[in-house]
C-alpha cells in the first residue's frame, strides 16, 4: 500500500492531500479568510461571567467575543489539572474568572457561523515529540504506543526534565526516541511559554501572544514518518520549500519529498473529483451497498443500506459484509470531510451477537488508525452505534462551501477548489 503526501502550493497559500494508493484520505485547505486562528494563544479580558450558564465571555480581540466553559477554566489557588477531570464538576463560574479580569486563554475551537471561538485557560503547545502542558500535572503516551514497557520509558524520560508544575503528552512519532532528543524539544516548548509568559506581563488585553505554525509546517510537525511513504510536489521551488521544512523540522521525511513535475498534482491524482464526492450525502461502496452522511452542528447521523448488493450465500452474510465493509469506508469518511463532535452509526440490522461483536471491534481497530481522539461508545438498545471525534478545525463542507443566499442555507454552493493557471 503506497502513501502519498501531495503538497500544492496556490500562490502564498499551500493545500496538502493524503492518499492511500491514490485514495483520498485526509486533506488541508488553506481558510477562505486565511486567518488560522486554532492553536493561537491571547491575553483575554472577561467582560461577562454567567453562573447560569457555567461560562464567561472573553474579549479577545476578534469580532465576536470567545466563550470560556467551566470545564476548561483553572482554578485561582494555583492548584493544578491532573489527567482526572472528576471533580470538575462541582466547580463554578463565578469562583474561577471575574469580570474585567485579564486570563491567558488558548482558542480550541475557531469560530462559526454566529458563534465566537471556544477557548480554554489550558494551553497547550505542540511539538514534534511532545505536548507541553503549562496547567497540567500528569503525564500522557499516544495510545497508539501500545508496548507498555516503551510507554514508560518515555514517561520516565520526560518527567526528568520536566517542570514538577507542567504536564506533557508524548506523540506517537516519539517512540524509541531518546532522551536527548526529548530534551531540546522540551526546552524549546518551555522557551515559548516563558516568552508567553513575558508578553502577557507586557501586554494590555486583548493581544495575540503566540500563534501556531503554517499550514504546511503544521502538518510535516504532525506526521509521522511510518505513515507516509513519499511527500511528493511540482517543481524545483517546491522541493526546495519542502526539504527546508522537513529538514528543520522533521529530518526523518526530508529524504521523502519526490518531484513530480506537473502543471497540477491534485488533477494528476484525481484529488478534486475526490473532494467532489465528499461532499455527497451518499457514498457508494464497492460492493453495490452505500451509506448516507447527515452532517449537523453538534451531530453527525450515517445510515448504512445494502443498495445494489445482493450477496451470495444468506442474508446474515449479505449484511455482515455490508456493514463490515462500511466500518472502513465511515473511518475514512470522518478523515477526509473532518467531522466531529458526536456520531451515531446506524448499521443493518444483525441478529448475531458475535457479528455484532465482530463489527464493533473491526471499527474500534479503524478509528486506531486516526491522528484524531475517537471514543467509540458502543452498541446503543436501539442497535445504534454510538462514538465521538474531536473537533478540530473546520470540517470539509465549511471550508469549501458557503450558504446559498437565495434559501439561507437550506442548500449550499460548493467553492472552486483549485485556481485558474496563468497564461
Amino acid at each position: 500500500m503506497s502513501k502519498d503526501m501531495l503538497v500544492r502550493f496556490m500562490g502564498p497559500e499551500v493545500a496538502v492531500a493524503l492518499l492511500e494508493d491514490r485514495r483520498l484520505d485526509e486533506i488541508a485547505l488553506p481558510r477562505r479568510d486565511n486567518a488560522h486562528l486554532l492553536g493561537n494563544i491571547y491575553l483575554g479580558e472577561v467582560e461577562n461571567v454567567l453562573p447560569g450558564m457555567q461560562a464567561a465571555f472573553v474579549n479577545i480581540g476578534l469580532e465576536k467575543n470567545s466563550f470560556l466553559y467551566v470545564e476548561d477554566a483553572i482554578p485561582t489557588d494555583g492548584r493544578r489539572l491532573t489527567e482526572d477531570r472528576s471533580g470538575d464538576k462541582d466547580r463554578s463560574i463565578s469562583d474561577l474568572v471575574k469580570k474585567g479580569q485579564n486570563i491567558i486563554v488558548q482558542i480550541f475551537k475557531e469560530p462559526s457561523g454566529t458563534k465566537g471561538a471556544r477557548v480554554t485557560m489550558q494551553p497547550s503547545l505542540p511539538g514534534r515529540y511532545l505536548v507541553l502542558l503549562p496547567c497540567g500535572n500528569y503525564i500522557a503516551v499516544s495510545r497508539r504506543i501500545e508496548n507498555e514497557e516503551e510507554r514508560e520509558r518515555l514517561k520516565e524520560l520526560v518527567r526528568a526534565d520536566l517542570p514538577s508544575n507542567m504536564g506533557a503528552i508524548i506523540r506517537t512519532v516519539a517512540e524509541h526516541a531518546d532522551q536527548s532528543v526529548l530534551s531540546s524539544e522540551l526546552r524549546s516548548l518551555l522557551k515559548t511559554w516563558r516568552r508567553i509568559q513575558g508578553w502577557a506581563v507586557k501586554s494590555s488585553a486583548p493581544s495575540l501572544l503566540h500563534s501556531d505554525m503554517d499550514l504546511l509546517e503544521r502538518t510535516i510537525r504532525d506526521t509521522n514518518p511510518a505513515d507516509v511513504d513519499r511527500i511528493v510536489v511540482a517543481d524545483e521551488e517546491a522541493f526546495e520549500k519542502v526539504s527546508e521544512v522537513a529538514a528543520a523540522i522533521a529530518p526523518a521525511l526530508s529524504g521523502k519529498v519526490i518531484l513530480e513535475e506537473s502543471a497540477d498534482l491534485f488533477l494528476d491524482y484525481d484529488v478534486y473529483a475526490q473532494v467532489d464526492r465528499a461532499l455527497q450525502r451518499k457514498v457508494w461502496l464497492k460492493s453495490g451497498g452505500y451509506i448516507i452522511i447527515d452532517q449537523m452542528e453538534a451531530l453527525t447521523a450515517i445510515d448504512v443500506n445494502t443498495g445494489k448488493y445482493v450477496g451470495e450465500r444468506s442474508l446474515n452474510d449479505t449484511v455482515f459484509k455490508t456493514n463490515m465493509e462500511a466500518v472502513t469506508e465511515i473511518a475514512r469518511q470522518l478523515r477526509l470531510r473532518n467531522i466531529g463532535g458526536i456520531v451515531i452509526i446506524d448499521f443493518i440490522d444483525m441478529d448475531s451477537a458475535e457479528d455484532k461483536n465482530r463489527l464493533l471491534a473491526a471499527l474500534e481497530e479503524e478509528m486506531k488508525k486516526d491522528r484524531v481522539r475517537i471514543t467509540v461508545m458502543g452498541i446503543t438498545q436501539l442497535g445504534l452505534v454510538e462514538l465521538t471525534r474531536k473537533k478540530i478545525g473546520h470540517d470539509l463542507s465549511s471550508a469549501l462551501e458557503v450558504e446559498c443566499r437565495a434559501c439561507g442555507g437550506i442548500s449550499q454552493i460548493a467553492q472552486v477548489l483549485h485556481t485558474e493557471k496563468k497564461a
